[in-house]
């Protein structure tokens, strides 16, 4: 099946309308048992006044949501815009004082990045980043790939293991609020990105990068403690880009991606006065109550709300890094589009470091299953080491990697005869509708392996029970029947996509004349 196969305009509708009103439906039960509980006892600690005039109360369970956008908010913007503003200061006064600004301005960067964490976390923990840079600068040097991996993989284990990491956290004075997030999110990152230096180093033909060019990738405020990674070969070529141009409506577009930021932060403000869906979750008494509807559409929003968050964080900083002339990883794709395996993900760009050094060098073509297997094993071992070793994400890798390489194994089990043989037989359209219920039963997979890291692994077997046992048929099969709606109009927004990036040809009718289809 081609992913240009059309379906009937009069079935598409049908499938909107069913989404819609499933959505609604869904919707209804999780605003009603939001409403009727919002004064529970186990409610207390995680819902907080909000709308006073409106008599809405807030689901503040996401300590990072409110972090971000309440708590630390004014810290978060004032540094992000002093990195805006002195780079701007130093691309003003550089040529009245001889200076290529654009020469330098990734010096600038580095320098201000290096001030700035130096002032919030202090000299211990910036000495500390210095001394893993230093440690993987000095094997990169070799040019030995499994020595750059071995020596980047034994450093993050040791913030992410005990007693290692409580042991380096002791070494970072003062005390905060933000300072584990700001020390793990720093130090993380901040390996990742030297793996990246040292594995593109073995790539350079002639010599090696130098020391400097490390800490100038490394210290970009911006990335520094929340990411997105940039691996080092990209940042390299466009941090010393001297042709700084902007294309055509850049600007236009970049003010664009921040108001749509900004409207992203409001309505999920208004959704958490009204959508307990955080705080619902973790009272385990109140879901078994719940309709399975009420259970699907939770697991499911929390999967949306968590790409949402990614969307935004990555999204403002994003802005920033686009306002100094780079092309960062763009925000992970929206949980609603995932059909498959192969392109679930929550950061694009530990999603392209992964696929980059792991997955597809190892994998190669990832048409072969033993190399797959290898290579999705390797990845979910560094994933497993890079979220930190835990019961939790032992399940959460273990059924991640079993569904990356079943869908490989489905894919070459139907492309055998006889299956292969019907499939070319019947039409096309019949097809994408046979492949659409395949690929529904798949999102709720994805959907049951990933609610356990966002949630609890309870929440996610109840989920699981109820809607494939006990459920069944009636829950089951209506739930199913709604996602088939979903995914069959993700195919068709992916074939209007397609038919722009790589319009049908225009065929000859009779007399020589063409007309388009």
């Amino acid at each position: 099946m081609g992913i240009k196969t059309a379906l009937p305009r009069y079935e598409l509708y049908l499938y909107t309308a069913v989404l819609a009103v499933a959505l609604i439906w869904a919707g209804s039960w999780i605003f009603e048992a939001s409403s009727e509980n919002a004064n529970r006892k186990t409610f207390k600690e995680s819902v907080k006044p909000g709308w006073h005039y409106f008599g809405r109360k807030m689901d503040a369970a996401d300590f990072e949501w409110v972090m971000w956008f309440t708590t630390f908010r004014n810290h978060i913007l004032f540094a992000l815009i002093g990195h805006v503003i002195f780079a701007k200061i130093f691309s003003l006064v550089a040529p009245k004082i001889g200076i290529n600004g654009c020469k330098h301005r990734s010096l600038v960067f580095g320098v201000y990045g290096g001030l700035a964490v130096l002032v919030t976390m202090g000299w211990t923990f910036l000495a500390l980043v210095l001394s893993h840079c230093i440690i993987l600068y000095s094997v990169a040097i070799f040019k030995s790939k499994w020595m750059c991996f071995a020596a980047g993989l034994c450093t993050l284990a040791s913030i992410k293991l005990e007693p290692f990491n409580s042991w380096q956290e002791a070494l970072v004075t003062g005390s905060f609020n933000l300072q584990d997030i700001l020390f793990y999110g720093g130090c993380g990152f901040s390996i990742m990105r030297c793996m990246s230096f040292a594995l593109e180093n073995c790539e350079k033909k002639e010599g090696n990068y130098t020391f400097s060019d490390l800490v100038k990738y490394n210290f970009y405020l911006p990335f520094f403690f929340f990411g997105p990674i940039m691996t080092f070969d990209r940042f390299h070529a466009q941090a010393n880009n001297t042709q700084l141009i902007r294309k055509e409506r850049e600007m236009w577009n970049i003010t664009t991606k921040a108001l749509l930021h900004l409207g992203g932060i409001l309505v999920v403000d208004v959704f958490f006065h009204y959508l307990y869906i955080l705080t619902i979750p973790s009272d385990m008494k109140l879901v078994a109550k719940l309709s399975d509807w009420s259970l699907a559409g939770l697991a499911y929003s929390n999967l949306v709300y968590d790409w949402v968050k990614a969307a935004v964080m990555f999204g403002v900083i994003n802005t920033v890094a686009m306002l100094d002339h780079l092309d960062p990883p763009q925000p992970p794709k929206c949980i609603t589009m995932l059909y498959v395996f192969a392109e679930t993900h929550f950061d694009r760009g530990i999603n392209d470091w992964l696929c980059k050094y792991v997955y597809d060098y190892i994998g190669g073509n990832h048409d072969q299953i033993f190399k797959e297997l290898l290579a999705t094993i390797c990845t979910f071992a560094v994933t497993t080491l890079w979220l930190g070793p835990c019961e939790l994400v032992y399940i959460w890798s273990f059924f991640n990697c079993f569904g990356l390489n079943f869908e490989l194994w489905v894919a070459k089990f139907f492309s055998l005869p006889p299956l292969s043989t019907i499939e070319s037989a019947m039409g096309e359209a019949m097809s994408r509708r046979i492949r659409g219920l395949f690929n529904a039963a798949n999102f709720w997979a994805i959907v049951l392996y990933n609610v356990l890291s966002l949630n609890s692994l309870e929440f996610a077997k109840m989920v699981g029970r109820r809607l494939i046992f006990k459920g069944f048929p009636l829950s089951t099969l209506s739930v199913l029947l709604v996602t088939y709606c979903g995914v069959q109009l993700v195919k068709e927004r992916e074939r209007q996509q397609a038919l722009l990036e790589d319009p049908e040809p225009v065929k000859p009718v009779d007399g020589g004349k063409e007309k388009a289809e």
